[in-house]
This record gives C-alpha cells, structure tokens and sequence, in this order.
C-alpha cells in the first residue's frame, strides 16, 4: 500500500539522484576540458594518462546515474498512480512528485528517440 510517506521517500530519492547526474555531466565537462589543457601544453604522458583515467571514471558514471534515475523514476511513477486511485489526487507532497516527474522525464525521451 502506497503512502504519502513512501511517495515523499520516492521523490527525495528522484532529486537525489538527478543531482548527482548533473554533478557528474559537470566533473566530466570539467575534467575534459583539463584533459585537453594538458595535451595543448604537452604535459608529461605518465600525468596525462592518469588525467584520462579520472576522465574515463568519470564517464562511467554517467550511464550508471541514468540507470538508477530511471528504476527511481518508474517507481516513484507507480507510487504516484497507488495513491491517485486511492482518491489522494492533492497535497505538497503530491505536486512535488510530479514536478520532480515533469523534470526527469524529458532525459529519457530524448534518450530513446
């Protein structure tokens, strides 16, 4: 049985994880732009090679963040539906799980088209 605690854990969960994609989207942004810097210099290959590694790390983890995003998403989803068909269709913590909604899914649709 859904309740509105589960869907408040669902959705902090949601935010969570959103948050730590963006963190990771930005590391790799920041690490690839360093990772070009050293080749411009000419940096040691030894410092540059363990550059491309924090990078390659860093890029792992986007996919792994996306996977997550989406197994919370379509349980926070289905939480939503449980509570809504029990005739709890209003409340903070209802708009809040669907506006964390209406922000995940557009990752996933451009993903798949």
């Amino acid at each position: 049985m859904a309740t509105l605690r589960n869907l408040k854990i669902k959705t902090g969960t949601c935010k969570r994880i959103l948050k730590e994609l963006r963190s990771y989207e930005k590391e790799v942004e920041r690490e690839a732009a360093k990772t070009a810097d050293m080749k411009e210099k000419g940096a040691d290959p030894y410092d540059l090679k363990q550059q491309e590694n924090v990078l390659a790390e860093s890029r792992m983890m986007i996919p792994d963040c996306h996977k997550r995003l989406e197994a919370s998403l379509t349980d926070l989803k289905g939480t939503l539906v449980e509570l809504e068909e029990s005739n709890l269709k209003e409340g903070p913590e209802i708009d809040e799980a669907r506006s964390i909604i209406a922000e995940v899914e557009p990752l996933f649709q451009t993903g798949e088209a």
